[in-house]
């Protein structure tokens, strides 16, 4: 399997949906930065044997929400964190770590980040 199979067999167990937004959403202006994504992130570094997917989506999660400037991407990574295992609570809990290092604005704008994942997975937006 090359590296752009095994990223995209990781990216679709992780967050389907994104995955084929991400693709699409870049065809027409840069299929290549698709390409990358799912090549360099999902099937070099995702696919490494030394954490499972859940450690990942959770380093991930923390990683975002202390840049505080990819609101669109820590929704993804919120929702893929679900779908590696991790419970609602162990991702608010990390995003209420992230406090301590990233500051207060970061660690809200995580939880509302949450918030509307949590609400459109529960089907209260759309």
């Amino acid at each position: 399997m090359d590296r752009f199979e095994k990223g995209l067999e990781i990216l679709k167990k992780l967050n389907d949906e994104n995955s084929q937004e991400l693709m699409e959403n870049l065809k027409d202006i840069a299929p290549d930065l698709g390409r990358y994504v799912v090549e360099f992130p999902y099937g070099d570094i995702y696919a490494r044997p030394g954490l499972d997917l859940k450690s990942r989506e959770i380093a991930t999660v923390a990683a975002l929400t202390a840049m505080g400037n990819a609101q669109p991407q820590l929704k993804s990574h919120i929702n893929g964190a679900l779908n590696a295992g991790c419970s609602r609570g162990e991702v608010v809990e990390v995003i209420i770590q992230m406090a301590v290092y990233a500051g207060f604005p970061a660690a809200i704008n995580g939880i509302n980040a949450a918030k509307e994942v949590f609400r459109r997975i529960d089907g209260k937006i759309p």
